[in-house]
């Protein structure tokens, strides 16, 4: 199988003792490409997707401002990223959303700092990957005020009906470890009804490790199993995910095979 892992967080600093090892691991089991999510710790270090991305052929990256870190979102970092969307590695603006969950930031800081970079991804031309949670009223109501091009809807975990919404909007459905935990039938019944072309996978590691691994640092070759349950689910073989996910991904982020 020949794998993209989607939405990965190999900068995280669970990783500092094996990265190497884990991204050897990652392609041993086909996993061919990797999209760093490079929202990292937050302004003022807008880099950090784009560091790996520099460093390894296989992996691109993505820049953004996560709804945890909009707080420290200024004027200055709404203009460098700006010119780093430039990046010939970054492929798309994320992640970017809300998160009512935590409330690290303000919520009417979240909006604002989403809605920037929503202008920002506009204006690049790119793609964007979405987080939300408990917050999906307003993702969505801000996304269709201000957005009107193509994007992920990242470690997706909503229900069919929120599913057919985001899809509505021209969204790719991203589906991870948590699609493999006994108790997310509503998860497994939103990927059943995802369009072949609007499917993607991904780890998001190191969190939400998929059955068997749950409860362990998550790390991109653990995207296999995900993608058998999906195939599962799907009621096709696990090739044919890996085929889809892969070219779908290849398509929405105009990556050369």
């Amino acid at each position: 199988m020949r794998l993209v892992d989607s939405h990965c967080h190999l900068d995280d600093a669970q990783f500092d003792a094996d990265r190497e090892q884990a991204i050897e691991r990652a392609l041993a089991a086909g996993v061919a490409r990797m999209l760093a999510i490079g929202t990292g710790s937050g302004p003022p270090d807008l880099e950090a997707g784009i560091r790996l991305a520099e460093r390894y052929d296989f992996v691109f990256a993505t820049i953004g401002v996560h709804p945890h870190d909009a707080a420290k979102s200024t004027v200055e970092t709404m203009a460098r990223l700006r010119e780093l969307a430039a990046h010939a590695k970054v492929l798309a603006i994320g992640e970017i959303g809300l998160d009512y969950h935590y409330d690290f930031s303000p919520r009417d800081v979240q909006r604002s700092v989403f809605e920037q970079q929503l202008e920002i991804a506009a204006g690049a031309g790119k793609p964007i990957v979405i987080h939300t949670r408990e917050a999906w009223p307003d993702t969505m109501d801000l996304l269709r005020r201000h957005w009107r091009g193509v994007g992920i809807m990242h470690c997706f975990t909503g229900d069919e009906a929120q599913a057919r919404e985001a899809l509505d909007l021209g969204f790719h459905l991203s589906f991870g470890g948590v699609l493999t935990f006994p108790k997310a039938e509503n998860v497994r019944q939103a990927a059943r009804i995802t369009p072949p072309d609007r499917l993607l996978v991904e780890t998001d590691c190191p969190y939400l490790a998929p059955v068997p691994h749950r409860g362990k640092r998550n790390e991109p070759a653990f995207l296999v199993d995900t993608v058998v349950r999906l195939a599962e689910v799907r009621a096709c073989a696990a090739e044919e995910i890996a085929d889809l996910t892969t070219q779908n991904f290849e398509r929405l982020m105009a990556v050369a095979r």
